[in-house]
């Protein structure tokens, strides 16, 4: 039998959800990974091949080819083959962009800097 736990799960998935919502879900899924912030991390360095990623997270081509597929799916990364490697990146902005969209759909206030006098 079902833990009342999965059961609340599985209704909430089922539940017809707003698509922006979605959005930010899908986008902060792909980012609650420590293997695709550790790419991400190594990213913000500068592109990447894909094997230069295995030799920072240590996994495997295949898992790290699939965390970079959830990553590219949220919008995070974007990829490039030439020949038989493929080239990683962060989308420009991509940290920006979401910010400001995830203020205007959640009705968040815009964040001021607020610097004191010494």
């Amino acid at each position: 039998m079902p833990s009342p736990a999965h059961i609340r799960s599985t209704v909430a998935t089922i539940v017809d959800q707003p698509d922006d919502l979605r959005e930010l879900r899908v986008f902060h899924k792909a980012l609650a990974d420590v293997n695709r912030l550790r790419i991400v991390r190594r990213l913000a360095e500068g592109p990447a091949t894909v094997g230069e990623l295995i030799d920072t997270v240590g996994l495997s081509q295949p898992l790290v080819s699939w965390h970079i597929s959830r990553l590219k799916a949220a919008g995070v990364v974007e990829t490039q083959r030439t020949g038989r490697e493929v080239f990683c990146q962060l989308r420009p902005n991509v940290f920006d962009e979401l910010a400001e969209r995830q203020r205007i759909l959640l009705g968040t206030p815009a964040a001021t800097l607020h610097v004191e006098a010494h």
